[in-house]
């Protein structure tokens, strides 16, 4: 999917809204690492690698929802090829609360900050959700895109 960023609302409203209701929305950092990845290996497995890809930089181009001292929600950018949005994930019972589209905006602040105009939505889950978020739309004949041809995820014995 296709995001203009340009007219994409700001994070503000969304992240102090959930700040009210006890959950944290901001930039995770590089000394949580092994925190992060420890939910995301729980939750979103198939995620670990990207993750991994994006806590490389400095700083971290992953964005991080806490409630009481623990990781609800993750969202990454940058993390499988410059300009993408993704992977992102927020726990099933922590759904429907905006927390998603809070990390959402943050990541793609982060990215019109960076100077970029569009931002990609690569491996889309939910395009629903992004098109109501964001106005995203769907580029035609993009899907797998850039995923094909990936090696099987082996599991560990």
């Amino acid at each position: 999917m296709l995001v203009r960023l340009y007219d994409v609302p700001t994070s503000g409203p969304a992240v102090a809204r959930l700040s009210e209701s006890g959950v944290t929305c901001r930039r995770a950092e590089s000394y949580e690492r092994a925190a992060v990845a420890s939910f995301v290996k729980q939750a979103f497995p198939n995620w670990v690698d990207e993750l991994q890809a994006s806590f490389a930089k400095v700083p971290p181009m992953v964005f991080i929802a806490t409630e009481g001292g623990r990781v609800v929600g993750f969202a990454c950018y940058n993390a499988t090829r410059p300009d993408y949005f993704g992977p992102t994930g927020v726990e099933p019972e922590q759904r429907q609360r905006g927390i998603g589209r809070a990390l959402l905006l943050q990541c793609l602040e982060a990215l019109a900050a960076e100077g970029y105009a569009y931002a990609i939505i690569g491996g889309v889950g939910p395009a629903a959700f992004y098109e109501r978020a964001v106005g995203a739309t769907l580029i035609p004949g993009s899907d797998p895109g850039i995923y094909r041809d990936m090696i099987p995820r082996r599991t560990e014995e």
